[in-house]
């Protein structure tokens, strides 16, 4: 509730409300239209009161700083996403791979890699 999340933070109800209506929180509501605020709200809290308080930086400034922390974590799933696809595709050509070399006329082992030296310069 809104007076219980006011009291742990130590800061006043209407700060809360304002940083609603400024978009910067978005709590939940319950059947009775009470706020309700999820651990992800609070940590969202945590970080607009370290940069009010403790950076100086106004609500316009918070709101560029969320927008861009929410845009960079997206970003950072959709690499997720990305990187998964990667993995599958190339674990689907790596079997595929396999398969041929154990179903081959002539079986081969997989080439080995070697490391030459440079000749050292006289």
């Amino acid at each position: 509730m809104i007076s219980n999340v006011a009291q742990n933070y130590n800061i006043h109800p209407q700060t809360l409300r304002l940083y609603e209506r400024q978009g910067l929180l978005k709590p939940s509501r319950s059947e009775g239209n009470t706020r309700l605020f999820t651990d992800e709200d609070l940590e969202r809290l945590e970080l607009i009161l370290t940069l009010t308080r403790d950076l100086g930086v106004n609500l316009a400034g918070v709101e560029v700083v969320l927008n861009m922390r929410d845009k960079m974590m997206e970003m950072q799933k959709e690499v997720g996403r990305f990187l998964e696809m990667i993995r599958k595709e190339f674990s689907q050509v790596t079997s595929h791979y396999q398969e041929k070399v154990e179903t081959a006329l002539v079986p081969a082992p997989p080439p080995k890699i070697t490391r030459f030296k440079r000749p050292s310069s006289q």
